[in-house]
């Protein structure tokens, strides 16, 4: 049997088989990036073009920042900081925390709570400092409550929108089973709203720092904020910008360890990230 000239012509033929190309990295880019912002604040100080009345260059502000490590007021200062913020989101925790299972868990917790955390939550904070003053003194406690008070609303808020988000169907098998309330709370509901919880744990330490920048500049003899407002007086800005590093790196320290805690307790949750890698 012969084969035509035509049909030897349409047999497709192998084509060469390319090497995918690799893509390039960019994450050079996000170690790159800080140093470049570093040199050119750096050069806009030392030529005039950003005035040394309104931000220090970086080389200032490290001095100031050896200089205050060095005779130790720094370190004072911010363990005052840290001790403030931890207490303040240790009463957070367990009010907004205790709060959420009361009014998540139970259909009468909900009506007796919910409604009053909701109208308590779009109160300004800083408008209740002069409050707090009369109601507290000029102590520590004041300072202490207005981070509970602005940490304590994320966390309820999230707490429970998790419990009420968990998936009826878990609910359901979990009652087919028969497992008890109890076990069903420990084993099915708190650990379905956990990664929501934790979202709110990690937006009120952002907000924690943020109200004692505010709480530590009023009637305050300690901390990093009344650091900030002692230089200011002096108009020592370089001391102002080491105060607000430190709250920006504390911000950053802080997320980081929830994001450590999420990724050891949310261990049991597939992630589009992690299948994607």
């Amino acid at each position: 049997m012969q084969i035509s000239a035509p049909a030897l012509l349409d047999v497709p033929t192998a084509k060469p088989m390319v090497a995918p190309q690799r893509r390039r990295s960019t994450q050079w880019l996000r170690v790159l990036s800080p140093p470049v912002l570093l040199v050119l604040w750096q050069i806009g100080c030392s030529t005039g073009f950003i005035s040394s009345r309104t931000l220090a260059a970086p080389s200032q502000v490290i001095s100031s920042f050896i200089a205050l490590t060095a005779d130790g007021a720094l370190q004072h200062h911010l363990l005052v900081s840290l001790g403030r913020v931890a207490k303040g989101m240790s009463i957070a925790l367990l009010l907004g925390g205790g709060l959420a299972l009361l009014s998540g868990l139970s259909r009468t917790g909900e009506y007796v709570i919910d409604a009053p955390m909701q109208m308590l939550r779009t109160l300004p904070v800083l408008a209740l400092i002069p409050f707090f003053i009369i109601w507290f003194g000029i102590g520590e406690v004041p300072k202490v409550a207005l981070v509970a008070v602005a940490a304590i609303f994320p966390i309820y808020l999230t707490l429970y929108s998790g419990i009420r988000g968990v998936d009826p169907k878990l609910v359901e098998l979990a009652k087919v089973i028969g497992l008890s309330r109890g076990a069903l709370i420990r084993h099915v509901i708190l650990p379905g709203a956990l990664p929501t919880a934790l979202v709110g744990v990690r937006y009120s330490l952002g907000i924690s720092w943020l109200i004692l920048v505010a709480a530590e500049q009023v009637n305050a003899t300690s901390g990093i904020g009344y650091l900030m407002n002692d230089a200011r007086d002096f108009m020592r800005i370089d001391i102002m910008v080491v105060g607000l590093l430190i709250y920006a790196l504390l911000g950053l320290a802080v997320d980081i360890l929830v994001r450590w805690l999420e990724r050891r307790l949310l261990a049991w949750r597939p992630s589009f990230v992690n299948a994607a890698a």
